[in-house]
């Protein structure tokens, strides 16, 4: 057992509890103790396999599908899910970490793309001991993800998690307003120039509190896609070396050709001529009224704009189908296409999977959770609302979109097949300064196009820190 892995000192507890001892004395802090350090909560004491996943409460189908669903598979690894309440991802992970320092670290964490290489850099297991035993049982499921998944997953040649979903920066048209403009859905292989002359025929018919293009200012679907489809990123983008265990275990040779073990972002290029660029021709649509300042948050006020054909366009994945759904939205009032081409067609993706924490006990049951979540049974009772893409090519059917939409559902996991560069957000193991460094200066760089230098300048040196600092 590691230093890591050992119990709560002492004074560890004794520091937890302290402030009760001062205001009620030792019999009140006797009797309020299982409450104070969350004994009481079934499986805090390491009696069950605890799975942290991001939200205010576990969701009724998650809690049938994954926990009572493994519990009947597994009756002899008692399973709970924990939810982790947090206003986005860095905050989810942030919360993670206390827990782990406060010495209640949870055996298997949900993580995404965001928190890929920092969970895997500092937290957690490698799975590449797991996959190589269970090969036979695992070749069904590779065979049914894209390998881009697969290998965003992976870090300095060794794989961490097992994709369970994953949504493509694809864009959504109103199809009310496409109407009104007096033109079709785009044609798959559309570039920027047309995008920009259909937001300009959007404009002249919107009328007033109309937004030609909507979108946020974030890691995933913000800035992004247009970086990728300038042939540019933020960061440097390369591959690291390894990862052939899994390649040829896995993928034949037209699929794993150019794959490595992970990627790699290190030298920011905030400054590059086609990051200026990007910015430019982004800072020029808000200034000619063709699309909105980014907003940072999620979004979620999108949906009512978006539905009422106050808004033409704007980057979603395959989740906004089944969020538009529920918000009361018809399948045939909107439809998907790709991202607009300029000097690529590379879209941007962002995933998510369990990994298991190096801190665990039972890091045989996790993998056996772990290994549940990636069955075919499992993932379409969890997504059967379509509000995120299912990592498993096979679920993606038209019978699956038959009530949510959109007409052109294909496009989520045929952007793979379409553009086979495409690629993970820029998500180092210093994704949480990465990320407000790039939130804060692009917020600032499109106020109007003369902005644009200074605020990449000093995006420029506090991507430059962050990277120097490390985690």
């Amino acid at each position: 057992m590691t230093r890591s892995q050992l119990p709560p000192s002492r004074r560890t507890l004794l520091r937890a509890g302290g402030w009760s001892l001062a205001a009620g004395g030792l019999a009140a802090t006797a009797a309020s103790w299982d409450r104070l350090t969350a004994a009481d909560i079934p499986g805090r004491d390491g009696s069950m396999l605890t799975v942290a996943v991001l939200g205010a409460a576990i969701d009724p189908t998650m809690q049938k599908v994954l926990a009572d669903g493994f519990q009947k598979l597994h009756p002899d690894i008692p399973v709970r899910l924990l939810a982790v309440q947090a206003k986005d991802w860095n905050d989810f992970f942030a919360k993670i970490l206390t827990q782990i320092a406060a010495g209640r670290a949870p055996d298997v964490v949900y993580v995404a793309t965001e928190g890929v290489q920092l969970f895997a850099d500092r937290l957690g297991v490698p799975l590449d001991a797991h996959v190589k035993r269970d090969a036979a049982t695992l070749k069904e499921y590779f065979a049914d993800v894209h390998p881009s998944l697969v290998e965003s997953m992976m870090y300095e040649g060794s794989l961490y998690q097992l994709p369970v979903e994953f949504n493509a920066a694809d864009m959504y048209l109103s199809a009310p307003v496409l109407r009104r403009t007096g033109v079709e859905l785009p044609p798959d292989d559309w570039d920027r120039d047309e995008f920009t002359r259909l937001l300009r025929a959007m404009k002249r018919k919107g009328g007033a509190h109309f937004t030609p293009f909507y979108w946020t200012n974030r890691l995933w679907g913000g800035v992004v896609p247009w970086l990728f489809v300038n042939d540019t990123n933020i960061l440097r983008e390369s591959r690291a070396p390894g990862g052939e265990w899994l390649w040829n275990s896995f993928y034949d040779a037209r699929q794993r050709a150019g794959r490595g073990g992970g990627f790699r972002w290190t030298t920011p290029t905030a400054t590059a001529d086609r990051t200026v660029e990007t910015y430019e021709y982004l800072a020029g649509l808000v200034r000619d009224g063709l699309c909105s300042r980014p907003e940072g948050g999620s979004g979620t006020n999108l949906v009512g704009a978006f539905s009422t054909g106050r808004v033409g366009a704007t980057p979603a994945g395959g989740f906004w189908a089944g969020g538009l759904h529920q918000a009361g939205v018809a399948r045939d009032a909107y439809d998907a296409t790709y991202f607009p081409r300029w000097r690529t067609q590379r879209h941007q993706f962002g995933g998510a999977g369990y990994a298991i924490l190096r801190t665990s006990r039972r890091q045989d049951e996790a993998w056996e959770f772990v290994k549940y979540s990636t069955r075919k049974d499992v993932m379409a009772s969890l997504f059967a609302a379509n509000t995120t893409t299912p990592a498993r090519r096979s679920l993606l059917t038209a019978r699956r979109y038959a009530r949510t939409g959109p007409a052109h559902w294909d496009v989520f996991y045929d952007t793979f097949d379409r553009f086979p560069t495409t690629g993970p957000i820029p998500a180092p193991p210093q994704v949480a300064a990465v990320e407000l460094a790039l939130t804060k200066h692009t917020a600032t760089a499109l106020a109007s196009p003369r902005k644009v230098a200074p605020a990449l300048r000093a995006m420029q040196a506090d991507l430059e820190r962050a990277m120097e600092r490390g985690i």
